[in-house]
């Protein structure tokens, strides 16, 4: 075996090593994308198992790793998506009989409240029925009489917290002149010579 063949085998077994590395690194990176559920594109595959697309489109094993990969993943997205469906179906369905149910609900309710409305009216125009118009005048001058007795006692009421508040300001000042003059006799007995 002459140098030249040697270096030509060495050339090619690292360049064989090269290739099964990379392609380890392609098997890792498609599982890795496939378990996050990130898409399967060339381009993320290439930056990421850092090799270059030209290896992934020219290399037969590496294209059909990347291709069963991104076929699979489209299957299962498939599944997911009709999985996903197939709940917000559910959860719509459930949602229109829990709404037709609070509609009955809310129907049976408005016929109660209509009829109750109505006893009610029934009793009103059965009051206004017995009112005499001397009764309306005599409770209207009631009516009139309580709300000037009401004005009356408000006014009453602010002048007495008026005279309150000025007899408390008295007291105060009253207390404040005391203690003074308690000061200034206890002062007068202490410097007086028993």
């Amino acid at each position: 075996m002459t140098a030249s063949s040697h270096r030509t085998a060495q050339a090619l077994r690292a360049r064989s090593l090269k290739t099964e590395a990379s392609l380890v690194r392609i098997r890792g990176v498609v599982d890795q994308l496939a378990k996050s559920g990130s898409p399967i594109t060339v381009a993320a595959v290439a930056r990421q198992a850092d090799v270059s697309r030209t290896f992934l489109y020219e290399h037969s094993e590496a294209r059909t790793i990347v291709t069963e990969a991104t076929l699979k993943a489209r299957g299962l997205r498939a599944q997911t998506d009709q999985a996903q469906h197939d709940a917000v179906e559910a959860s719509w369905r459930e949602r229109a009989l829990n709404t037709e149910e609070a509609l009955k609900n809310t129907n049976v309710e408005v016929i109660n409240q209509r009829e109750r409305i109505a006893e009610i009216l029934g009793q009103i125009a059965a009051l206004q029925g017995e009112w005499t118009d001397a009764d309306v005048v005599r409770i209207t001058t009631a009516n009139v009489a309580l709300q000037r007795e009401i004005r009356t006692l408000t006014a009453e009421r602010d002048r007495l917290t008026k005279r309150l508040a000025a007899a408390r300001d008295n007291a105060r000042f009253a207390d404040k002149r005391i203690a003074a003059l308690e000061a200034q006799l206890a002062e007068q007995i202490s410097g007086v010579p028993s």
